[in-house]
């Protein structure tokens, strides 16, 4: 009897610290929706937004006041348009601000990223940010280093060879001036 109690308070401490576990996954992972207020919905026209997921955050200054909703294709400028909840707390965002999207580190997640306008008036329920700068794709940037490299013609034999250069004078030991 005393050993099925055990077994009984040891299988309901596991299942307990793995549902802490669960829980705690995915409160860091920002995949659980949290229960707070919901803000106002701007979207904003992308070239690219490659790399962008749902639920990624959107920054202001470096402190998260959003979170990416949607990303979609318009149909009729076959651009990328993204959705963005703003926390209703962040209302004085001027209608002149930029959206960005930025990347976390060399390698890391995207993020969108709002540098605030002059504007008088301020962003509210479905307003668009007007102004945007698309990612930066990492393998573009590559392959334009490596095409320009290439097409670069120069060949080594045809180089005109740099002027000799004299030799320097020699230094005085008067002249020479201690560094310590």
């Amino acid at each position: 009897m005393r050993t099925r109690q055990m077994e009984l308070a040891v299988g309901t401490l596991v299942i307990l610290a793995a549902l802490a576990l669960f829980f705690l996954a995915m409160r860091v992972s920002g995949l659980a929706q949290s229960a707070q207020t919901r803000g106002y919905t701007v979207t904003a026209h992308f070239q690219n937004a490659g790399g962008l997921t749902d639920r990624a955050k959107v920054t202001m200054s470096g402190v998260t006041i959003g979170r990416v909703t949607r990303i979609y294709l318009d149909p009729k400028r076959f651009d990328a348009v993204v959705e963005m909840n703003i926390d209703p707390k962040v209302n004085q965002i001027s209608t002149d601000s930029a959206a960005s999207i930025l990347t976390a580190g060399l390698l890391g997640e995207k993020y969108i990223g709002i540098t605030l306008g002059a504007e008088d008036k301020y962003l509210k329920e479905g307003s668009e940010i007007e102004q945007t700068q698309s990612s930066l794709v990492l393998e573009d940037l590559i392959g334009k280093f490596l095409f320009n490299k290439a097409t670069d013609s120069t060949p080594a034999a045809s180089a005109t060879p740099a002027p000799a250069t004299s030799t320097p004078a020699p230094v005085k030991a008067a002249d020479a001036k201690s560094v310590f």
